[in-house]
């Protein structure tokens, strides 16, 4: 089982599962999880993909067969603020607070999908919070837009809201299809690609702003 280039997955194993983890060995050994944290940080940054790899191959190992795209999505709900690490902005201005809590909504209703897609009624009541949750982000960015100094850095922020746009109508789109083909997974790759791009834009924030 290989790093897959199709899909966010990859992305997101060492952000939503393995950082948790290490959060909760830092209450019993914090040079240990600080030691690992770091190792782990530093290979990924080198070898992108390597938590999704170093996963899949104690899965392989195990035997253990799950959807990871399904899995990860819904473990994003279990991502705690404090653990938003780079996904996190620290400025107190209000308009950066208010992004934190926009970016962290749309992930956690976004991470309910796989408990809820299977019910028609419920699911679609969620996509219209997710839609809701998707202007509202982007309201979040446009306060922000303010505070970035500089044309190039405006213009890098502006280029990460395109992105975000176009793979929320990609979503809208795979929504159509699902309730045409049934195919729930592509529902849970989408749904992945809007988390990954959510991050994006908060680290191009946080890269322009502190």
């Amino acid at each position: 089982m290989k790093m897959s280039d199709e899909t966010p997955v990859s992305s997101l194993v060492l952000p939503v599962l393995i950082r948790p983890i290490l959060s909760q060995l830092e209450k019993h050994n914090v040079s240990a999880s600080q030691t690992l944290r770091s190792a782990l940080f530093k290979t990924e940054n080198t070898h992108p993909g390597f938590a999704y790899n170093l996963v899949a191959g104690i899965m392989k190992q195990g035997d253990i067969s799950i959807n990871m795209n399904e899995s990860v999505l819904r473990l994003q709900g279990t991502v705690s603020d404090l653990e938003g690490g780079e996904y996190r902005l620290n400025r107190s201005e209000d308009a950066f607070q208010e992004l934190n809590k926009k970016s962290m909504a749309l992930k956690r209703i976004l991470s309910r999908i796989p408990d809820e897609i299977n019910d028609r009624k419920t699911f679609l009541e969620t996509i219209k919070e997710i839609a809701s949750a998707i202007k509202k982000l982007l309201d979040a960015v446009n306060e922000v837009s303010a505070y970035i100094p500089g044309p190039s850095n405006k213009q890098a922020l502006e280029q990460r809201k395109r992105e975000f746009v176009k793979y929320s109508k990609r979503f809208s789109n795979t929504l159509k299809d699902y309730f045409k083909e049934g195919l729930a997974n592509s529902v849970f790759i989408s749904a992945l690609y809007l988390i990954h791009q959510t991050n994006q834009i908060m680290i191009t924030v946080k890269s322009k702003c502190e």
